[in-house]
């Protein structure tokens, strides 16, 4: 039996979606620049808002809201080909011809609550595989321009948020 995928108009989806064999091509900034270029491409055939995102060297959060008539199901399937298609053209084969492992991960957000948890989960996770200290050192994040707008102090996520340890599975 396969994934069964809820499509609930105008929700807030957070998505998980992992390198093939967790291979680090985003320790690279020339393939995050190109993953960036590449939602915005993606952006403007699928219309979507971004609420909140992190790129870590072998995979990536997101949480989006599909704005247009596709659905986040076709949102991530246009990312993941045309990324796939700019990394080969760059000549890159650290992969060979899989970029992405199969599926990605999704939970549509029920209600504020879980938006705030998904939200710090998302912001923490740098600090959680050890990469920085304090989100804020990590720049492919969403968390500086949710700071910047007094949703966190400056001092938060040096230690675990207890909002991370009540989150289940996020799917990593």
């Amino acid at each position: 039996m396969g994934i069964r995928r809820y499509y609930v108009p105008n929700a807030i989806v957070f998505i998980t979606q992992v390198v093939h064999e967790r291979t680090p091509i985003f320790a690279h900034a020339p393939h995050v620049e190109s993953l960036r270029e590449t939602l915005h491409r993606v952006k403007e055939l699928h219309p979507f808002s971004m609420l909140g995102y992190v790129f870590l060297p072998e995979h990536f959060h997101l949480l989006i809201r599909p704005t247009g008539d596709s659905n986040f199901s076709q949102i991530m399937h246009s990312l993941k080909r045309n990324f796939a298609r700019s990394y080969a053209e760059a000549g890159t084969h650290l992969l060979g011809p899989k970029v992405w492992q199969r599926r990605f991960w999704d939970h549509v957000i029920r209600n504020e609550t879980d938006l705030q948890r998904h939200l710090d989960y998302i912001h923490y996770n740098p600090v959680k595989h050890g990469l920085v200290c304090d989100p804020a050192e990590w720049e492919h994040s969403s968390f500086g321009a949710w700071q910047g707008r007094g949703a966190y102090s400056e001092s938060w996520g040096r230690v675990e948020p207890p909002s991370i340890r009540a989150c289940v599975d996020m799917g990593e």
